[in-house]
């Protein structure tokens, strides 16, 4: 469900609470995150507001692949000078100058404890900024790493009530609106890597996919799946039901940035076929389940959206800007150990990110060109 809209997930999330279902997640990266303070993922400090940075940390995100108007809003900065950036994860090009201060989760420790070089600097800084990239976060491993970054953030002076350093950066449309609405397991729920291994074993019969394809769906094989998207991608090739849905551009709805800045979209053509709304789909799946839901068209749905989740009638608002008094920053997360492994980027195909582009003439041809181009300076180098 990368590219939701909050409606779609409101209506799966209503139906399946009326189900007594608690195998729910928004979170297909994997990740524990939203259970918290809504600020502890949320990019607090805003794209604009980085430019009142003085030090940057990235820790396990490329930005220029992730989200390119934080990039660009950095590279900004940087050029105007009076801006230094540490990164601990992979190397890569991001049109600045960094200094690579470490490449894995136990990094975090060893660049707390220094006293030299980048960590000198931004331990000293007047507004440190720790951006934290959402697949550095996934598992029980990702619950130590914001813990050690909320303490470093603590440490530092980097959530203040005039200032909020710390930022969570994501690369899903959806995964912001899902965690706004708590579409994530109930009580004694299965998150996602559970719920995919439970189906592999069989103990998970049924798995209702809501467009959801960025999964490892070999492990669907022995389950009864439903898949409610577009575009055919991997989770319909796994499918024993296809309930065609509407993409972005056919359909109106609401999505929330990173930010936290809930933004309403306007359908530009029609679906294609059979498909309809996706929302429009449970409602007519609810009466089928003898599970009415509530409301017979979106005007309704949104009311009942704004009844339960009130953050959403505010439009164009981002929490962060506002400054962080209500915010622990030394309570998000879960102590533990932090892993020597690699923190890798999680972005193998910049071209290739969705089911969108995936099924793009043009952005096949793009990839092609890259893959061509890195092949070739891969046996230049050798």
């Amino acid at each position: 469900d990368d590219m939701c809209h909050v409606q779609s997930m409101q209506a799966l999330k209503d139906l399946t609470d009326s189900l007594g279902a608690t195998n729910t997640d928004c979170r297909q990266a994997g990740t524990f995150i939203g259970s918290g303070a809504r600020q502890s993922y949320l990019f607090n400090t805003t794209i604009s507001g980085l430019e009142q940075a003085d030090a940057i940390l990235l820790v396990g995100t490329n930005p220029r692949h992730e989200a390119p108007l934080v990039n660009t809003r950095i590279r900004k900065t940087w050029i105007a000078g009076g801006l230094e950036v540490g990164l601990i994860g992979d190397a890569a090009d991001l049109t600045y100058e960094y200094d690579h201060v470490g490449t894995s989760a136990a990094d975090i420790a060893t660049f707390t404890k220094s006293r030299s070089g980048f960590a000198k600097i931004f331990k000293a800084a007047k507004n440190p900024v720790i951006i934290v990239g959402a697949h550095a976060l996934r598992g029980e491993d990702g619950l130590a790493v914001l813990n050690a970054l909320g303490a470093l953030a603590n440490s530092v002076g980097a959530v203040r009530d005039d200032f909020n350093g710390f930022n969570v950066l994501h690369n899903a449309a959806s995964r912001v609106g899902g965690l706004d609405i708590g579409f994530i397991p109930g009580e004694g729920g299965l998150s996602t890597d559970a719920i995919l291994d439970a189906a592999e074993q069989g103990a998970v019969e049924t798995v209702y996919l809501l467009a959801a394809d960025e999964l490892d769906t070999d492990k669907l094989k022995n389950a009864f799946v439903i898949y409610q998207g577009h575009h055919g991608d991997a989770g319909a090739h796994v499918a024993d039901i296809i309930l065609p849905g509407a993409a972005y551009t056919e359909k109106s709805g609401l999505y929330v940035n990173m930010e936290g800045r809930v933004q309403m979209s306007s359908a530009a053509v029609p679906p294609k076929g059979e498909a309809k709304a996706d929302w429009a789909i449970l409602r007519a799946l609810s009466a089928h389940l003898n599970r009415v839901l509530p409301y017979d068209n979106l005007d309704a749905l949104r009311d009942k959206l704004f009844a339960d989740h009130p953050t959403f009638l505010s439009l164009g608002t981002a929490p962060g800007a506002e400054g962080a008094a209500d915010f622990d920053i030394s309570a998000i997360g879960k102590a533990g150990i932090l892993s020597a492994a690699p923190l890798a980027n999680p972005i193998a195909d910049f071209y290739m990110t969705n089911p969108i582009a995936r099924a793009s003439t043009v952005m096949a041809e793009c990839s092609a060109v890259i893959e061509t181009r890195d092949a070739g300076l891969t046996e230049a180098a050798e």
